[in-house]
């Protein structure tokens, strides 16, 4: 197997029809790092995989338990319990804890901010898709 060299990838570059392949790649990496940028704009607590799945696991129904979300998500208790502090400081969940007999049973809704911030980021990440150098 024969590895590329520069002079290798230079002249790929110039047989695509670049007239200055390495200036030429340097602003395509910039175009890419300014599409890479608006991604810090996306709300960290919804972006994040766990939540994000939690988030729409909850805005599919009134209220959900601990259990239920454990085995819904194929999350450990303590990722999940940190997950679901993080979302009930960022208001976008409520806890309810209530006793059944004598065991204590732990439920999670979604606030009205909650609710809404899914679709927000979901349309985020649409204009950020839309914005793609290349598209």
């Amino acid at each position: 197997m024969q590895i590329p060299t520069q002079t290798d990838h230079r002249i790929r570059l110039k047989v695509c029809g670049d007239s200055d392949p390495i200036r030429s790649l340097r602003g395509r990496q910039n175009e890419a790092r300014r599409g890479i940028g608006d991604m810090a704009e996306l709300d960290p607590n919804v972006h994040q995989p766990a939540r994000l799945r939690i988030l729409m696991l909850l805005s599919g129904v009134d209220s959900a338990d601990f259990t239920f979300l454990l085995t819904a998500l194929a999350l450990t208790k303590g990722n999940l319990s940190s997950h679901m502090s993080r979302l009930e400081a960022a208001n976008y969940v409520e806890i309810a804890n209530t006793f059944e007999g004598k065991m204590l049973n732990t439920s999670y809704s979604l606030t009205s901010l909650g609710r809404s911030r899914p679709a927000e980021y979901w349309r985020a990440v649409d204009e950020i898709r839309r914005s793609a150098p290349g598209r």
